[in-house]
């Protein structure tokens, strides 16, 4: 390289530099969490969270543990969230490769027809060729380190992502797996609830023969046991329905599920919930739009570098000759090298409208990171709230259970008696098994608000 082209060079670059003073790209800030230190109607202080709970600990069922732990193995939904992990782990590796030069090799023969205009008469001439070159951009004005940093943004998004697929599984095993329970429960009432009635015909019918009933009770009483029992093919079709959504969420096809009772499931005693800054650092889907948010902020940086000059030096070095037998030969030895500035000036405004878009599209990713955080809070609320209400529910629930128990044995005992009526007993059955199976109903509503609180507070991927 001859002293002048090195002074130009030198010249580019200090210009360049003093110009990327000016810090084009912009550094990145965290956006603020939800202000406030409760949710609402939750009067725990602690800044302990259930979300730091590994799923063994929430669930004491080691049944449902091991249908978790297949669920976390085996799901598709997760597998393919995972290749989309591998994709952006291979993008983030490409854009540092961008900061390096690229070099290519080249082998190649050609042979051009010269004119008599060039000198040389009309003759052919065959050329033989062998070297590499190399080209490398500056990054003046940090639009590959922006490009890098809004790669590496995309790879932690798909990463939050996956770990929001894995709650999701997570809770929804376990929401399923209780409502399994429940409707064996519900079932098990039932065909109880249909032998005692088989009970109570038999009742009406000796009553008729005292003459102490009519046929209409005795119809009635049969009517009420058909009632009950025409729901029973229902409750199976939910079961086997609820069997196989398991399966398929375990990574199998639909099967029966092993499983145990709902009265041995015991939800943990202390609920708490933590402050809401924590479902940053807990929740995957608030984490995948944060990071979202940042991939969106680092775009308009690039976006940004667009309208400034970019730097590139380029090179190539090799052996080039006329002749086969000639292009090892020292005089075959060809090289160059170019270094320039490339401004944009007048192209039909795209890059104007590229930033537009770019600074449009990073203030929606803000919207949708707020909003995020916004449901995580209404959802962590309802949840709360919902298990509060079921505990509440679950002591009235229990008086009724009593009451009513005692009012079917003291109608049919005042029936038998002649001091009570058919319809009597009828009522108190009809009312004991809206009950029983209410209580149900009440159980499974507190196990999946917890499993729902575990999962809106973003447990369940540790």
């Amino acid at each position: 390289m001859n002293r002048g082209l090195k002074k130009y060079l030198a010249i580019g670059v200090l210009a360049v530099s003093i110009l990327a003073a000016c810090k084009i790209s912009q550094p990145y800030t965290q956006p603020p969490s939800i202000a406030g230190n409760q949710f609402r109607d939750n009067p725990k202080g602690d800044t302990s969270s259930l979300a730091g709970l590994r799923y063994a600990e929430i669930f004491s069922d080691t049944v449902l543990q091991e249908l978790i732990r297949q669920g976390i193995t085996e799901n598709l939904d997760l597998k393919t969230a995972y290749t989309r992990v591998r994709q952006s782990q291979a993008y983030y590796l490409q854009s540092g490769a961008a900061f390096y030069p690229s070099l290519n090799a080249n082998l190649g023969a050609s042979e051009n027809k010269l004119t008599e205009a060039q000198g040389f008469g009309s003759k052919s001439i065959t050329q033989f060729q062998f070297g590499v070159s190399s080209a490398w951009e500056a990054d003046i004005w940090g639009k590959l380190k922006a490009s890098r940093r809004a790669s590496q943004a995309a790879l932690l998004q798909t990463e939050a992502g996956a770990r929001a697929i894995q709650t999701s599984i997570v809770s929804d095993i376990a929401n399923n797996y209780y409502l399994l329970l429940a409707l064996d429960e519900q079932l098990a009432i039932t065909e109880q609830t249909v032998r005692n009635w088989d009970t109570t015909v038999i009742v009406m019918q000796t009553l008729k023969q005292a003459a102490t009933v009519t046929e209409a009770a005795v119809v009635q009483s049969q009517a009420q046991r058909y009632a009950a029992e025409v729901t029973i093919p229902d409750l199976r079709q939910s079961i086997l329905e609820t069997e196989n959504f398991l399966s398929v969420l375990t990574g199998r096809a639909p099967d029966s599920i092993r499983r145990t009772r709902l009265q041995i499931q015991r939800a943990p005693d202390l609920l708490q919930t933590g402050v809401p800054a924590q479902l940053l650092a807990n929740r995957p889907d608030v984490q995948a739009a944060e990071f979202a948010y940042r991939n969106a902020f680092e775009l308009t940086n690039v976006a940004r570098t667009a309208f400034y000059p970019s730097f590139t030096i380029s090179g190539s070095a090799g052996l080039s000759s006329i002749t086969l037998g000639s292009l090892f030969e020292t005089g075959a030895i060809a090289a160059n090298i170019a270094a320039g500035l490339t401004q944009p000036i007048f192209n039909r405004r795209a890059l104007k409208t590229n930033l537009t878009v770019a600074e449009a599209q990073q203030e929606a990713a803000l919207y949708n990171f707020r909003n995020s955080l916004l449901f995580a809070s209404q959802e962590v609320s309802n949840a709360f709230s919902l298990h509060q209400h079921a505990m509440e529910k679950a002591t009235v629930r229990t008086r009724q259970l009593t009451a009513l128990t005692k009012s079917v044995e003291y109608t049919q005992e005042l029936l038998r008696n002649g001091f009570a009526n058919y319809t009597e007993v009828i009522t108190a059955r009809q009312s004991l098994l809206a009950a029983e199976l209410g209580s149900v109903n009440d159980q499974l509503q507190r196990l999946q608000a917890t499993v729902n609180l575990y999962r809106s507070l973003g447990g369940g991927w540790r």
